[in-house]
């Protein structure tokens, strides 16, 4: 699949929300880190999973999959001197496995594609530099050569919550009380609140404040049977269809949960009426639904947006250029985009991916609104395989090339 053309269509039916993606690394690598008989079920094999399973196996852990359930163990076998850890295109695959491999002593490789090397692990090296722990970052690899030491441990809040999390999670395996300081205000909260909730779910307790969490060395996880809850993130694309005449039944979603995504109800409701001015740092993931949905809408102004510069794509450069092609005009300045629905029209040219997987289901979104064909659709593999299924099941009509 790398191109796919959508029809004016709409979304009617019912539909199971797809696994969450951000509790479903967690809940894999808590139950890896308890060295015991651990069940995760509810799990979708998309790329990003899949790169966490293969890290988890490269760190000596048995995986055995049947249907949507992985079963972990730690397995007999001895850690090589050297471990190759295979991170694909997955941010918080590289950056939660970083510190927790670092745990080993062992030389490590991390390998992923150029895009996500090209991120950046800024606050990890820092904390490299401070305990004397070699690094080098090449095109597509970075090797590391140490042993992470509890200690305190500094961290900028505004660059991405997944150096936070990487280190809750491998932090309480180390001898010795440490602390996390953050040095500014934290965007994302909700997935360092994800995080601990899966923490508290295996037994690991952090004690926090507002800028600060305490961890006790030797902590023991707790391993069990999990089940992983629908994902806020994905099912926004497919409860968008909701707001654009269509009828549609999300099955599956926690409404207590902490995914901080679930604020997109409020979120189309806003846009729906009006023009918004919209603050999107605790929900930086929603960015490309947002934007697309504000400009079939009224338009708006959204804040503190660069972070999507540094995702998958350059989220607002990619959906600047894509939004143009039907009439959307895109103003971007360092920190805010503006978005207006001046002229809307059906796309003069067919739209591109950008091999991002949100860029891809926005403009799918909006391809059912005004007709469209994208090219590079594979890109939705790496967090919902199952898009344009789900799609069809919901009678949009779909054609593949």
């Amino acid at each position: 699949m790398m191109r796919v053309t959508i029809s004016k269509s709409i979304a009617k039916g019912k539909i199971k929300a797809q696994p969450s993606k951000s509790y479903s690394h967690r809940l894999l690598i808590a139950s890896a880190l308890s060295n015991e008989d651990s069940t995760v079920n509810n799990v979708v094999l998309s790329h990003d999973v899949y790169s966490t399973l293969e890290c988890l196996s490269a760190l000596g852990y048995k995986i055995d999959i049947n249907d949507d359930s992985v079963h972990i163990n730690k397995g007999d076998s001895q850690l090589p001197d050297e471990i190759r850890l295979r991170c694909g295109e997955s941010g918080s695959t590289l950056r939660f496995f970083i510190p927790i491999a670092c745990t080993t002593g062992k030389k490590l490789i991390f390998e992923g594609e150029e895009r996500l090397i090209a991120r950046g692990i800024g606050p990890y090296e820092e904390i490299f530099k401070q305990q004397g722990i070699k690094y080098e970052i090449k095109e597509r690899e970075i090797i590391i050569e140490g042993k992470l030491k509890s200690g305190t441990f500094n961290l900028v809040g505004n660059i991405s919550s997944q150096f936070i999390t990487g280190l809750l999670f491998a932090l309480p395996l180390l001898e010795g009380k440490s602390e996390i300081v953050l040095t500014t205000e934290l965007e994302s909260k909700n997935y360092v609140d994800i995080t601990l909730d899966v923490l508290k779910q295996a037994g690991i307790n952090i004690i926090t404040f507002d800028n600060k969490y305490i961890i006790e060395g030797k902590g023991k996880y707790l391993g069990g049977t999990y089940t992983v809850e629908g994902d806020y993130s994905n099912a926004a694309f497919i409860d968008s269809f909701n707001y654009l005449n269509g009828s549609v039944e999300i099955e599956g979603l926690n409404e207590n949960s902490k995914q901080g995504d679930k604020v997109y109800k409020k979120l189309f409701e806003q846009l729906n009426e009006k023009y918004q001015t919209i603050d999107v740092s605790n929900c930086i993931d929603l960015g490309p639904i947002l934007f697309v949905f504000a400009g079939i809408k009224h338009g708006a102004h959204f804040t503190n947006i660069a972070r999507l510069r540094i995702k998958e794509s350059d989220r607002v450069g990619a959906l600047k250029e894509e939004l143009i092609k039907c009439g959307i005009k895109v103003i971007e300045k360092e920190n805010d985009v503006y978005i207006y629905n001046q002229n809307l029209h059906a796309p003069t040219e067919e739209f591109y991916g950008h091999n991002d997987h949100r860029i891809v289901m926005a403009l799918s979104v909006l391809s059912t609104v005004l007709g469209g064909t994208i090219d590079g659709t594979e890109a939705v593999r790496k967090s919902y395989p199952y898009f344009f299924y789900d799609l069809e099941e919901l009678g949009i009509e779909v054609k593949y090339e």
